[in-house]
């Protein structure tokens, strides 16, 4: 199955602490390399007590990085072809398709998603916002269990899942409802296993 066809669940998880956060995002890494689960995409959203907000993603393409890679790669090909003239003219041409690309392809979490992460975050707080794949339902509950205090913010998930995972955190009379699947500003992607 491609990774295209592959249906993707969308879970946020805040946390008081940002060391907690960066513990949770290594231990969702451990449970990739473990096969557990396949981790296309990771959003760090951090709110200070005023309010301000910080948002770290890992796989989005940042327009100068892939400028300047298209530039790099364009330009070698042109140089091959064409001497001195074709460097510059693939440099040039390569970079602006490199911007452009960067622009276009949003290769993780939809930047809907992080906007509506960026709102949703309570000041004070970090949330990790995880798009995967392949996921192993029973190992995040167990990895969850290590988390104690968490607070699932949001989950496409089926609500037996969602409830499993909120029990690991401790959640049991949770003060804030989940947002779920029908919840958010894009259909979520594909829940089936």
């Amino acid at each position: 199955m491609a990774d295209d066809d592959r249906p993707q669940t969308l879970v946020g998880v805040s946390f008081d602490d940002t060391f907690r956060a960066q513990e949770f995002l290594t231990a969702a890494t451990r449970l990739a390399a473990a096969g557990s689960l396949r981790l296309v995409d990771a959003v760090i959203v951090s709110k200070s007590d005023t309010g301000h907000t910080v948002v770290r993603e890992t796989t989005d393409p940042q327009p100068a990085r892939s400028a300047l890679s298209g530039a790099m790669w364009a330009g070698l090909f042109g140089l091959i072809l064409g001497g001195p003239v074709g460097w510059l003219a693939g440099t040039a041409i390569g970079a602006g398709a490199g911007a452009v690309t960067a622009r276009v392809v949003d290769l993780g979490i939809p930047d809907e998603w992080v906007a509506w992460f960026r709102e949703a975050v309570q000041p004070g707080t970090v949330t990790v916002a995880l798009l995967v794949t392949d996921l192993n339902r029973d190992a995040i509950v167990a990895e969850a269990t290590r988390f104690v205090g968490a607070r699932l913010v949001y989950a496409n998930l089926e609500p037996n899942a969602v409830e499993r995972i909120r029990a690991a955190f401790g959640e049991a009379e949770p003060s804030e409802p989940v947002t779920t699947a029908s919840e958010g500003p894009w259909p979520p992607p594909s829940t089936e296993v």
